[in-house]
C-alpha cells in the first residue's frame, strides 16, 4: 500500500467518524427534545404534568373569645380543617382556638404563643389537652381571666365535639392543681354554659 492510499484511507475514516458523531449527536438531541416539556402556545410557559394539591375540606367550628366588657365568653364561627377522627378534630379545634386572632372588639383569653403539645381522649370520652408552659408563665392572673382561659379550651372542645363530656388541662405533660391559683385543674371539667354570652 503506497502513501497516497494510506492518506486516502485516513481521510475516509475521518469522514466516517465525523458522520457517525453528527448522526449520534443529532439522535441524542431528538431524544432529549422529545422528552422535554413543551411551551404552552398561548403563554410561552413550560407546561408541567404536576397538578395542584387538592384543597383540604373545611368545616365551621365555634371558638370563644372574651367580650368587650370582660364579663362573658362570646362564641364565634370560624372555618377549620376537617380532620379524620375525634382526636384529630379536637386537635384542629384547639389549634384554631390558640392561633386565631379574635374579631374586634373581642379579646383573646389565652396567652399569646401558647402551644398545644398533645391531645388525648380516654375511653370515657374525656379529653386531655396538654399545653406548654406559656399558658401559665404569660398568664395575666386574676380569677376571671383564669376562668376564661380554662373554659375557652373546655367549651371549645365540648361544643365542637358533642361526644366529649369533659376536658382536663395539662401543662407540659403533667397534671397541675391550678393555672393561676383559682380554678381547680386536678380533674376533667364540664362545659360551663354560664360563662357564655346570652
Amino acid at each position: 500500500m503506497n502513501r497516497q492510499q494510506v492518506i486516502a484511507g485516513a481521510i475516509v475514516a475521518a469522514i466516517a467518524i465525523g458522520l457517525g458523531w453528527a448522526l449520534m449527536s443529532g439522535l441524542f438531541r431528538v431524544l432529549r427534545d422529545s422528552n422535554a416539556p413543551s411551551p404552552d402556545a398561548a403563554t410561552g410557559e413550560i407546561a408541567t404534568t404536576s397538578s395542584a394539591p387538592a384543597a383540604v375540606p373545611r368545616i365551621k367550628a365555634t371558638l370563644f373569645f372574651g367580650s368587650e366588657d370582660g364579663r362573658y365568653l362570646v362564641p364565634v364561627e370560624h372555618e377549620i380543617p376537617l380532620a379524620e377522627g375525634s382526636v384529630a378534630q379536637a386537635r384542629a379545634v384547639v389549634e384554631a382556638q390558640l392561633g386565631t386572632t379574635p374579631p374586634e372588639p373581642l379579646a383573646a383569653t389565652i396567652p399569646t404563643d401558647t402551644k398545644l403539645r398533645g391531645l388525648y381522649l380516654s375511653a370515657q370520652n374525656e379529653a386531655f389537652v396538654d399545653l406548654d408552659a406559656s399558658v401559665r408563665t404569660k398568664h395575666p392572673g386574676g380569677s376571671m381571666n383564669e376562668l376564661f382561659t380554662v373554659y375557652t379550651i373546655v367549651n371549645a372542645v365540648t361544643t365542637n365535639l358533642p361526644d366529649v363530656q369533659s376536658v382536663q388541662v395539662l401543662i407540659d405533660g403533667r397534671e397541675v392543681d391550678t393555672l393561676a391559683g383559682h380554678v381547680d385543674l386536678r380533674r376533667p371539667l364540664r362545659k360551663n354554659e354560664s360563662l357564655i354570652a346570652p
